[in-house]
């Protein structure tokens, strides 16, 4: 299947690993790489020294194109994509910030820029600053999609821009694909479908509870981590939810943030409140939230844990290899295509 996708990043189907921190790591990037998709790892809340390291670990385990994703609202966020420069990764794609920069230096050496999106203003302006992409994310995905569903934000945001869309938010198979195509969209990427697969690092309590989820099991909110977010229902969560951040637990993380990031703890506080007050608050929340999402990733804790998935998750019955994945979503997609064809018109 070809797509302005495909041909743009030299990959066999129009299928994207969403990046999610401390989940998009290198064994489950390179098999959705070796399976003909693109891998995307998340820099996240890596430091620069494990930026660096993830990438060479992946490319020991896939010679195919992979990308990477940046947080820029994440302190010393820069840094870290100052490594993906440097190591001339194929595609970058960045999030919660301006990244004319990045799209700038990429282009010296020949990589293409992605820029995720959730409203027409910011896809305009990622478009005007020479991104060769974009990645649309509605309000059915994990963590931080927008207000707008993706049946309607897709095709509004395609009609309004030249560069390709790749849509987020609501796809786990075939007839997503063939719908996202429909929509105008190039391709789509996929988080949580991908994080219940047998390569994924999350921990098998929390891939045998999403199985349980249904379509109705997640909760969106700006009281979890500062931005609004969807994660799984759980007890937890709604408590969370219900009680907010608190100042007290995300000062104890932002001592961890710290050394997990090697930067001085100093540095990083003042790096926060310099910030500016709207986006000190998101990063107070996000500290907040730190060792929950570790809680459940690595830990498996369902009782303290908190899991971000999107309501697809309760469409998901299985844990697959990702090639097994990938392989039944086009056979899907070549049958919805077929029955498309035999509907009269």
């Amino acid at each position: 299947m070809k797509t302005r996708i495909t041909e743009l990043f030299r990959i066999k189907y129009p299928i994207l690993l969403s990046g999610m921190s401390w989940i998009s790591l290198p064994k489950l990037v390179a098999a959705v790489s070796n399976a003909g998709g693109l891998g995307m790892f998340a820099v996240g809340p890596m430091s620069p020294e494990e930026t660096r390291e993830t990438i060479q670990e992946i490319r020991k385990l896939t010679k195919k194109p992979f990308g990477a994703n940046a947080t820029l609202i994440y302190p010393d966020a820069a840094q870290s994509v100052a490594v993906l420069l440097e190591e001339k990764i194929p595609i970058i794609n960045f999030s919660l910030g301006k990244g004319d920069w990045i799209v700038k230096a990429a282009h010296e050496y020949g990589g293409k820029v992605l820029a995720t999106v959730v409203m027409h203003k910011h896809a305009k302006r990622a478009e005007d600053y020479g991104c060769d992409g974009l990645i649309v994310t509605g309000h059915e995905a994990a963590a931080h999609g927008g207000d707008v569903t993706s049946l309607v934000l897709i095709p509004s945001i395609v009609d309004s821009v030249k560069i390709p869309v790749i849509a987020a938010g609501g796809f786990c198979d075939g007839r997503g694909l063939i719908s996202a195509l429909a929509l105008g969209a190039e391709g789509i990427a996929m988080g949580t479908r991908f994080i219940n697969t047998q390569e994924s690092p999350l921990h098998g309590n929390y891939k045998q509870l999403s199985m349980k989820k249904e379509v109705y099991d997640t909760l969106y909110s700006t009281r979890f981590d500062g931005l609004p977010c969807r994660l799984m229902k759980t007890e937890e969560s709604e408590r969370i939810i219900k009680k907010g951040p608190s100042i007290r637990k995300a000062l104890l993380n932002s001592t961890k943030i710290a050394k997990m990031l090697n930067i001085p703890y100093f540095k990083l506080l003042l790096g926060v409140l310099f910030s500016g007050r709207e986006n000190a608050k998101k990063l107070i929340y996000m500290s907040s939230a730190f060792d929950t999402i570790q809680n459940a990733i690595e830990k498996g804790d369902t009782e303290k844990g908190v899991l971000l998935v999107g309501q697809v998750v309760g469409r998901i019955n299985s844990i697959p290899k990702v090639s097994e994945v990938i392989k039944t979503i086009m056979k899907e997609a070549r049958d919805a295509q077929k029955r498309l064809l035999n509907i009269s018109a």
